[in-house]
């Protein structure tokens, strides 16, 4: 066992010696091997996984099903080149996708290999589809790392700091999240809808005119900025604008679509009809996969050539799509989903009811097992962050986040306010989530006591 202990010492130096600084880490550790909502580590810990790679193996590591059906495909055809020809499980998969879309308009798909890489594809269309350059983004949206999602992810500066210029033509609107606006977390969404649309109206007016704006682009749950899900008011609101001035409603659902938040798709939820929709993450489970879904009407328009990647649409990773979608329907995931919902939220709102940590805690909020906890800071952003409280101890987020990882819960923080997010898998037992969320309430009230 201690020679076990001694190689996984070594290895762990050695990744830090060799992979490159620029990647950031929540355990210092190899991760060797991952089983429905667990994961263990290379020194012999076990800990329950509430992070599912963010939001990645949403039917738990390695489900038996989904794996063979890669395992399967690799022994026939691992890379058919999209474009030399069409292959098998790529059109398989938007045959089980078709009858998930929100809207029956949308019928037309392109298959990347990441949600940053959609992202880039979703501008290149809606560009091409409207012939104008400005793109409307969301403050606190998180789109990716590559040149042109990173100029339109406005979550942190870590992930543009120092890269500039990032691509011009983009004007980033207020996103109806109460903190960010500086008003009361019980504010309603209707309210805050009315605030965001006026300020687009503005922007519409003083910065970027509606014959030279291409595309507004959305998450429909704020992922990275702090798990907060936009009113429907807002994104019907955003949709009359759009389809007003001829402008693309792009909607990003990389974190939170694909049965996330109890629905398919989060949009589901109001009704609103996107002109692009993003979906990766959890579309394959694990295997690198994403797709670019619009209007045969819109993308007849673009030339042959224009779209591609040598990977697009791997057909192992579309094996595994396929997989997971009968998944999706064979174990009733939606169900289960909207069931450990109710437990969760009920849970953390009973922590949020002990007289012992409730001035910690500001907001419990999200969708289906998308869910977040937004703590007090008595630093917050800086001097004019109204929601300032000098009784609560700093860094309440990571703090909690770094115990509960002691006591076998894996947990993230998220955005500039601590916050910490729950994404357990989507089929995650009763029990496990009862014991995910036990770990973090004795997380919280060890923290807090400490001060």
């Amino acid at each position: 066992m201690a020679s076990a202990a001694q190689s996984h010492a070594s290895l762990v130096e050695f990744g830090q010696k060799h992979v490159t600084k620029g990647l950031g880490r929540v355990v210092e550790a190899v991760i060797t091997k991952g089983e429905g909502s667990y994961v263990t580590l290379g020194d012999g810990r076990e800990l329950l996984d509430f992070t599912c790679g963010i939001g990645v193996t949403n039917l738990g590591h390695c489900h038996p099903k989904v794996s063979k059906a890669a395992a399967d495909q690799c022994m026939s055809l691992v890379h058919g080149q999209c474009s030399i020809g069409f292959h098998g499980p790529y059109l398989e998969l938007i045959q089980k996708l078709l009858p998930m879309m929100p809207d029956p308009s949308l019928d037309s798909f392109f298959f990347w290999n990441s949600g940053s890489e959609a992202i880039e594809a979703a501008i290149k269309m809606a560009r091409t589809f409207t012939g104008r350059q400005n793109i409307i983004n969301m403050q606190g949206a998180y789109h990716g790392r590559t040149f042109g999602a990173m100029a339109v992810t406005k979550s942190k500066t870590i992930y543009s700091e120092g890269f500039h210029p990032l691509m011009p033509g983009v004007y980033t609107l207020p996103f109806p999240y109460w903190h960010q606006l500086g008003v009361p977390a019980d504010t309603p969404g209707s309210k805050l809808s009315e605030m965001c649309l006026n300020q687009l109206s503005l922007l519409l007016s003083q910065a970027s005119a509606p014959r030279d704006t291409a595309a507004i682009l959305i998450e429909t749950v704020l992922g990275e900025g702090g798990y907060v899900p936009a009113p429907p008011e807002f994104l019907k609101g955003l949709r009359e604008i759009c389809d007003k001035h001829g402008i693309m409603l792009i909607i990003d659902e990389v974190q939170c679509g694909y049965g996330r938040t109890g629905k398919n798709y989060a949009i589901e939820y109001s009704g609103v009809r996107p002109d692009i929709m993003i979906t990766a993450k959890g579309l394959a489970n694990g295997f690198p996969l994403s797709g670019i879904i619009s209007r045969k009407e819109l993308t007849d328009k673009l030339k042959p050539g224009s779209m591609g990647g040598t990977y697009a649409g791997n057909a192992v990773a579309c094996a595994a799509a396929v997989a997971s979608a009968d998944v999706m329907k064979e174990e009733n995931i939606l169900e289960n989903v909207n069931a450990r919902s109710q437990e969760l939220f009920a849970a953390l709102n009973a922590l949020r009811a002990n007289p012992a940590v409730a001035p910690a805690i500001l907001d419990v909020r999200g969708q289906g097992l998308m869910v977040a906890v937004e703590f007090a800071s008595p630093v917050g952003t800086g001097p004019y962050d109204a929601f300032r409280n000098a009784a609560v101890p700093e860094k309440l987020a990571s703090r909690v986040a770094k115990r509960c990882v002691e006591k076998g819960l894996l947990i993230l923080t998220t955005s500039v306010y601590e916050v910490i997010r729950f994404i357990p898998a989507l089929n995650i037992s009763k029990e496990d989530l009862a014991k995910g969320a036990q770990i973090f309430a004795e997380a919280v009230e060890e923290v807090v006591r400490e001060g």
